[in-house]
């Protein structure tokens, strides 16, 4: 494995962890995960269109996206302190991403709870949905901000998003359901 890429085996063969621990994925090709650094700003925009633009009735354009400041602030100057985040990567490119950032109370993300707990943001490219990349993704981020010191992280999600039922599956919890549409979730590292 490449110097900075996480410890996770990846194997191509379903969807799900196995008892080896290995997290298999629907694919030709394997896929792994690295530590988000300071080139990959562009590709979180990427990221942040493709989870702005999760369901087939929204399509902003990338230009729109990163003009609106509720949605540019989540990518804007990466990274910032306090950052950090996880690339997942099949055959040498980016194909999916997940970040925390901090907001303050003047400044909140759609999932703000605290100025102290930071929000997270994930996307994976279309082609690459539903192979188990997201779930790694969750699993490494919380990793990485257990590692930090990190105790809770927040997000918010479309309760029409399949992502809704995966958060939940990983442990994050409802805390606000004030959203016509949305949830505020956290989950306790």
């Amino acid at each position: 494995m490449r110097s900075g890429f996480l410890s996770l085996r990846v194997r191509a063969e379903g969807g799900r962890l196995n008892p080896g621990g290995y997290v298999r994925v629907v694919s030709d090709s394997t896929w792994s995960l690295r530590v988000a650094g300071p080139d990959d700003g562009a590709f979180l925009s990427d990221m942040l269109v493709e989870a702005v633009n999760w369901s087939p009735e929204q399509n902003l354009s990338r230009d729109q996206i990163l003009a609106a400041p509720e949605l540019v602030h989540y990518v804007a100057g990466w990274p910032r302190r306090g950052d950090l985040g996880v690339v997942a990567e099949a055959g040498g490119l980016p194909v999916g991403a997940a970040w925390l950032r901090f907001f303050p109370a003047d400044d909140p993300g759609y999932g703000f709870v605290s100025a102290d707990v930071p929000e997270l943001s994930i996307g994976v490219a279309a082609p690459w949905r539903g192979r188990g990349i997201g779930r790694a993704l969750l699993r490494a981020v919380a990793n990485r901000a257990r590692s930090a010191g990190i105790g809770q992280m927040s997000l918010s999600v479309e309760r029409r998003n399949y992502a809704h039922g995966l958060y939940l599956a990983e442990g994050y919890k409802i805390v606000d359901s004030g959203g016509a549409h949305s949830d505020t979730m956290i989950k306790k590292l």
